[in-house]
């Protein structure tokens, strides 16, 4: 195929050589230019959409350890509700088994009192009788004149009036 260019037509050394550098030329492009040209296009992209990743990578993680530490928060909050309850629990039935104890106490106090109350009034009526029975007696001979002596006269005048409803 024989084409005419005419004054175009190139000298067959001169393409081989051109050729030649262009090669060259490709090969340095492709083995040192390019890899820095890579290089520096990463390290650009790593400085603006690799921190965005990383931050948002960062972020992912702090939501959810915050997620887990709320979790956390909300489950130790049951828990000293829990305990509080209990405890509100058993401080109530210690302060009514107390009042309880309380009441036992008060009502044993009482009824020793009430007891001892009766015995005393049993002892200071008999007492009485036997003094107001004495002075009576006596008044009585004082009133007549001459002593009463005899006992038997006294214990029936005595029980006499203690018989007599008061009015």
């Amino acid at each position: 195929m024989n084409i005419e260019l005419g004054p175009l037509k190139p000298d067959p050394s001169m393409l081989v050589l051109g050729l030649a550098q262009l090669f060259l030329l490709m090969f340095a492009l492709g083995v040192v230019l390019l890899p820095r040209i890579e290089r520096v296009r990463a390290q650009r992209w790593d400085a603006t959409e690799g921190r965005a990743e990383r931050a948002e990578a960062v972020r992912a993680e702090a939501e959810a350890v915050r997620d887990a530490a709320l979790h956390e928060i909300t489950e130790a909050r049951h828990e000293a509700a829990r305990i509080r309850q209990e405890y509100t629990e058993r401080g109530t039935a210690a302060i009514a088994a107390a009042r309880a104890e309380g009441v036992r106490d008060r009502e044993l106090v009482l009824a020793t009192g009430r007891a001892r109350i009766a015995a005393d009034r049993t002892q200071a009526a008999g007492v009485l009788r036997q003094d107001v029975g004495d002075l009576a007696v006596v008044l009585a001979g004082r009133v007549v004149g001459e002593p009463v002596h005899t006992v038997a006269a006294q214990r029936r005048t005595v029980e006499r009036f203690f018989a007599q409803p008061i009015d």
